[in-house]
């Protein structure tokens, strides 16, 4: 393998040097003041405090986070994934971050494999150019969220599937069983890619029963599975104890069509030029709407165009172009069939697709063009650079989310001493769990008030309000945490990284 690896440098030296810079480009743009870039809000906290407990306290983790929409849960590999890098970083969030921005650059590194085993080193280098530049995928890259981590397991599935398929390197099936368990544990969307493995599976499946080359097939299949159904058992496991509670979320998220999806695949057919319209904005056209326009027609062109000259492509190009369109296909099917907004992460089941396609439009035409014709895609290419990094998240101020949780967190403790306290948060899109979080590591008291337990209720409140100030009012907030504490006045109040933070007391 080293020997290979040495000999392919040897002989594509410019391309590896260009893929290099592209690497480090793709490293820089999630890397780069990651602290203060990072998103550290509640569900990040909530993480954080799951995972840190688990390595402090070894309390095995069965469950992983929540799902946003049907009041699901997944599986809890994600936790386990992140978990090194927690205690690597000495507990610091920024350690998880970290790792999930080099795992970015690793799927830039992946499409590029890919791609460039599917349709040759130029389409594979423009493929990774515009992942590493996209604004969407680098912000999606650069904090530690469960969805974030989907893009890299969902392409490794779908690289497998292709080694198993037309390599029949059958041991792959170990890793398509590993990457798909990771896949469906960061985002129940990565249901959408079990289409196209059941199809390819079953084509490969029948070809090799009619030739008598069934038995290594099935052999590691049957392998993969077990893997398969061993990293999703935990999720099983919890959700015997509960009374199968996510089962029923699970299945009144599928039967209840009025809210949540159709069962009926034309109902999706409308929706799916849309949608690959808002893929190719948010993920290429560097979020122009005119750029994802022109790239969605100049697409379907080329699916046209392609389908009247099969003969320009290759055989093995050919068998990728096929894959690549039913992994894009199902996916938009499967996005056409929800009824609820699509939100950019939900794309993360295909994020590296419209990447690849690209690339192989652009190697595709570009021989076959004319001079006028070879100009044209030069200038689309450059306008397509251009418009993801006039885009770059780098342009624009940082959150500094982090910062305002650890400084909130810090007057708290100052305050509290060793003393136990209530806490609370009012904001329209945060809640307790990152600051919890540094309280919590610091070792002070958090308590948690539960209206059926009195002794919850502790002598002081502090509430971190993030709205306008004349919209705060701690004393008359109706949500729970605050509510629960009972009758109470403001004791002191500090402005502090732009919040306000209230120590309330009772009303004597």
């Amino acid at each position: 393998m080293i020997k290979k690896i040495i000999n392919f440098i040897k002989e594509n030296k410019y391309e590896v040097i260009i893929l290099g810079i592209v690497l480090i480009i793709a490293a820089f743009l999630r890397l780069y003041k990651i602290v203060d870039y990072m998103t550290f809000l509640g569900d990040e906290g909530r993480d954080a405090i799951i995972v840190r407990r688990f390595l402090v306290y070894f309390d095995l983790m069965l469950v992983g986070p929540g799902t946003s929409v049907g009041n699901m849960y997944l599986g809890p590999l994600y936790y386990y994934l992140i978990a090194p890098s927690l205690f690597l970083a000495r507990f610091s969030p920024v350690g998880p971050s970290v790792f999930v921005a080099l795992m970015g650059v690793a799927t830039v590194f992946l499409t590029w494999l890919t791609t460039r085993q599917w349709f040759g080193k130029y389409a594979a280098l423009i493929a990774a150019g515009l992942y590493a530049l996209s604004p969407t995928t680098i912000i999606y890259s650069r904090s530690s969220w469960n969805p974030n981590v989907m893009p890299f397991f969902a392409l490794l599935c779908i690289y497998s599937l292709w080694k198993i398929w037309k390599e029949e390197k059958y041991t792959w099936f170990l890793v398509l069983g590993i990457s798909y368990a990771f896949c469906l544990q960061s985002h129940y969307l990565g249901l959408l890619l079990l289409p196209t493995i059941g199809l390819f599976f079953v084509i490969k499946s029948l070809k090799l029963k009619k030739e008598n080359l069934i038995k290594p097939f099935v052999k590691n299949a049957i392998i993969g599975t077990i893997i398969f159904l061993f990293l999703m058992s935990p999720l099983v496991i919890f959700d015997a104890r509960h009374g199968f509670r996510n089962y029923s979320s699970i299945k009144t998220f599928f039967t209840d069509r009025q809210k949540t999806v159709s069962i009926a695949p034309w109902n999706a057919i409308p929706k799916m030029f849309p949608i690959f319209e808002n893929v190719n904005t948010r993920l290429i056209g560097g979020r122009n709407n005119i750029s994802g326009i022109y790239l969605s027609i100049i697409s379907l062109v080329f699916v046209v165009w392609l389908f009247f000259n099969k003969k320009k492509i290759n055989t093995k190009s050919k068998d990728a172009y096929i894959l690549l369109l039913t992994w894009i296909f199902f996916g938009l099917i499967g996005l056409g069939l929800y009824k609820q907004e699509i939100y950019d992460h939900y794309y993360g089941f295909f994020f590296p697709a419209p990447f690849i396609f690209i690339g192989f439009l652009i190697q595709s035409i570009y021989p076959v063009a004319k001079k006028a014709g070879r100009i044209l895609i030069i200038a689309g290419l450059c306008y397509l650079l251009f418009l993801n990094i006039k885009e770059s998240p780098l342009r624009y101020y940082p959150n500094q989310q982090l910062r305002r949780a650890r400084e909130v967190a810090e007057k708290v403790s100052q305050e509290v001493g060793d003393k136990e306290f209530n806490f609370a948060v009012i904001a329209e899109r945060n809640y307790e769990a990152g600051y919890q979080y540094f309280l919590e590591l610091w070792g002070k008291k958090v308590v948690k008030i539960d209206a059926q337990e009195p002794d919850t209720i502790t002598d002081q409140l502090f509430v971190v309000c993030e709205t306008e100030k004349d919209k705060c009012d701690p004393t008359h907030n109706s949500k729970a945490e605050v509510a629960n504490f009972g009758w109470s006045r403001i004791e002191s109040q500090w402005t502090i990284f732009g919040t306000t933070l209230y120590k309330l007391v009772h009303t004597k």
